[in-house]
């Protein structure tokens, strides 16, 4: 269990999240700090302590019903993150950082350029070397702050581009506070050499102090940075940083091969990839690197309770067609296998878009992500899963409201279907995994391609053959279900979406990289990421759909009110409209001009966030993020 971070670090962490706001109002920088209370190695883990649910936010805590900035999340960034991307939507309407409509703040606040955090990490920095205790051990406690800088600065660079490097604590006076932008390349190398001071000083997994962390999370961390930065300078090419993406990429794949064979994707029992998400006991998963942890009754969370499934009077949130289309069918091939659009050859396993039979014969992953009606939260009644006994209660279709499923397509990764854990309400101690083994893979995979173009036959098998073997495929019935050197399946579909948003070409092995990166991470927030990191924003613009409403709509017809098949009645213009084959339109009332028919608009100035203008007025060496200037 020492590779999971609980929520309550040695009794003190109370302190800190209950009051993050005026931490450092409790040790601030002034006489007591500095004479008092940088004496011992306690001292060293009560400071860091603080850091740690700022960074490894998991489920949240309390009514977990927090934003996060600046896509404006609410609630588990693990849940819902995935409603600011292609993969999932939310009931009403889209936020409008997606209409395209997002002006440019004038104040800081709730805009992501905040530097509260960082400034509680560099002052740690600055004064840690005065504890009486040994050199290794202070570069120890000092490593833990080196990864936190280290996964802040990704995030700043990630939103803002080229961000000021603070490499201490400011006061008032600082020169720093009226200093122009470093560049990315600036950036990103001090953030590396973070990531390896972390790696190289933070304990191994088990020597590490029960819930501090350790050198496996760090070379997880820097793992996924570094493939970030790799593959954002491989295909942004305006930044003229083409060159550099190799170390990047090196490094992720120096990362990953650390971890490989430490780990093992998590296979116990029927359905294992849901039941991995839906625990609260990990002690028996040897997937899990880095997850947040939550003790009963001490600090927990309400995201269970208003899990979209569960009486959500929050958000509800339903997966895209866009992305069921893109997982495959039992056999490992697409749903089309030939032909071009308006007459494409469909795979015999796919059965089209009936009464949710497009869920059926597909990679297993699918219902596992997403809800086949009948299955989990359909029939789901006070604590029971019985089709029997509950009926099947249906999507709710209406376009709003806390319990809608815009899409048709309700998910279910994440919920747990516990009533138990639905009482608990803010107590609630469903575990949150932050990083885990199959991200590993993924990531190997994806930079051995991009640095040098190729993967070995042993290298599928190790990553992505390994992936879709948990999943549940059948190699020997299906044996085009394992990916093959030269023997990639065709999928004129997606080929046809890549080659008309994209400006560069995306090989038959690159896609399906990509297709499984997105399928096994779907809704655990990476996609946007990924959309940025790729310079695939006009993904974006691919319409939003749902289910095909005409397959079902008898369903729908206002009568069938009791089991063994429950659905609210439908009306099309009011609750949900429909496009010209039948398809429900995502956000089909938008109150943003820029959308039209579920369609989102995109603009590369987009691929950052603006600079809130108060920060530019008070320091003119700033300048605003391009296209920005006028929003």
């Amino acid at each position: 269990m020492k590779h999971y971070i609980y929520l309550l670090l040695i009794g003190f962490l109370g302190l800190f999240t209950a009051c993050n706001d005026d931490f450092m109002e409790r040790f601030p920088q002034d006489k007591i700090t500095d004479d008092i209370f940088w004496e011992s190695e306690e001292d060293l883990k009560l400071y860091l302590n603080g850091l740690y649910p700022l960074y490894i936010i998991g489920h949240q805590d309390g009514w977990a019903d927090s934003r996060t900035y600046p896509t404006n999340i609410l609630g588990s960034p693990l849940m819902y993150g995935d409603v600011f991307s292609d993969n999932a939507v939310k009931s009403g309407s889209e936020d409008a950082r997606l209409a395209g409509t997002h002006t440019t703040p004038t104040g800081s606040a709730n805009t992501g350029w905040d530097w509260t955090n960082l400034r509680r990490i560099n002052y740690f920095l600055t004064h840690y070397q005065k504890a009486d205790m040994n050199e290794e051990d202070k570069l120890k406690y000092a490593s833990e702050a080196w990864f936190f800088k280290a996964w802040d600065y990704y995030k700043k660079v990630l939103y803002f581009g080229d961000v000021p490097w603070l490499s201490r604590d400011l006061q008032t006076d600082s020169e720093e506070l009226y200093a122009p932008r470093d560049s990315r390349t600036v950036v990103m190398d001090s953030v590396l050499w973070c990531l390896n001071q972390a790696v190289k000083y933070l304990p191994e997994k088990g020597k590490e102090q029960a819930g501090r962390l350790n050198k496996d999370q760090a070379n997880f961390l820097k793992a996924r940075i570094c493939l970030h930065e790799g593959t954002f300078r491989k295909y942004h090419t305006e930044l003229g940083l083409q060159d550099s993406a190799g170390k990047f990429l090196q490094e992720a794949i120096t990362a990953c091969e650390a971890l490989l064979g430490k780990y093992s994707l998590y296979s116990q029992g029927t359905n294992p990839y849901w039941k991995m998400f839906a625990a609260i006991d990990l002690s028996d998963n040897n997937e899990v690197i880095l997850a947040r942890t939550y003790i009963e009754n001490e600090v927990g969370h309400a995201a269970q309770r208003y899990y979209d499934q569960n009486n959500s009077n929050r958000q509800a949130m339903s997966a895209t067609r866009g992305l069921v289309d893109e997982y495959l069918c039992i056999d490992g091939r697409p749903i089309y296998t030939g032909g071009t659009e308006g007459n494409y050859e469909k795979n015999p396993n796919f059965l089209g878009y009936g009464k949710w039979t497009e869920l059926e014969n597909r990679d297993p992953r699918l219902t596992q992500t997403i809800c086949k009606p009948g299955e989990y939260v359909s029939v789901y009644v006070g604590g029971v899963v019985s089709l029997e006994e509950n009926g099947i209660t249906y999507p709710s279709l209406a376009y709003n409201g806390g319990s809608a499923v815009v899409s048709g397509y309700r998910v279910i990764k994440h919920w747990m279907g516990d009533m138990v854990e639905q009482d608990r309400v803010t107590n609630g101690i469903q575990s949150a995994i932050e990083f885990r083994y199959a991200e590993v893979l993924l990531n190997y995979a994806e930079a051995k391609y991009e640095l040098n173009g190729t993967l070995s036959q042993e290298d599928l098998d190790l990553t992505i053959n390994a992936l879709r073997e948990r999943a549940g495929f059948d190699f020997t019935k299906y044996p085009t279900a394992k990916l093959k050197v030269g023997q990639i399946p065709a999928d004129p579909r997606l080929d046809k979406i890549y080659a008309d948003k994209l400006e560069y070409p995306v090989s038959p092995l690159l896609r399906e990289i990509r297709r499984e990166r997105r399928v096994e991470l779907a809704m655990e927030n990476h996609r946007y990421e990924d959309l940025m990191r790729w310079k695939a924003g006009p993904l974006f613009t691919v319409p939003l759909r749902g289910i095909n409403f005409k397959a079902v709509e008898d369903l729908y017809d206002g009568t069938h009110d009791k089991k063994p098949e429950i659905a609210a009645g439908v009306t099309v213009g009011k609750d949900i409209r429909i496009d010209e084959d039948g398809f429900i339109i995502c956000y089909p009332f938008s109150p943003y001009s820029n959308t039209i028919d579920g369609v989102l608009p995109w603009d590369d100035y987009r691929y950052y966030f603006p600079i809130p203008t108060e920060e530019i007025i008070m320091n003119p060496k700033l300048k605003q993020n391009p296209g920005w200037e006028n929003r």
